[in-house]
């Protein structure tokens, strides 16, 4: 699944990949200047996503109780 993904990612143009001639076998991933520019988002992302996890867990006990009540 990790190999997909990261596949796709580089398909998409957010990662490079270097492969190395070595033993054992040596892959790099790094992120582009189009992943770069996706670091801002992600935190502003998890920044919401930290913020509202009372919100987000009072809502999810309240849709439980309506449904099991």
């Amino acid at each position: 699944m990790l190999t997909l993904t990261l596949r796709h990612l580089e398909r998409d143009g957010l990662v490079s990949r270097t492969a190395y001639a070595e033993v054992p076998p040596r892959v790099e991933y790094a992120l582009t200047t189009m992943g770069r520019s996706l670091i801002a988002p992600a935190l502003a992302l998890a920044g919401w996503a930290i913020e509202h996890v009372p919100a987000i867990e009072a809502s999810r006990a309240a849709y439980g109780t309506q449904r099991d009540g």
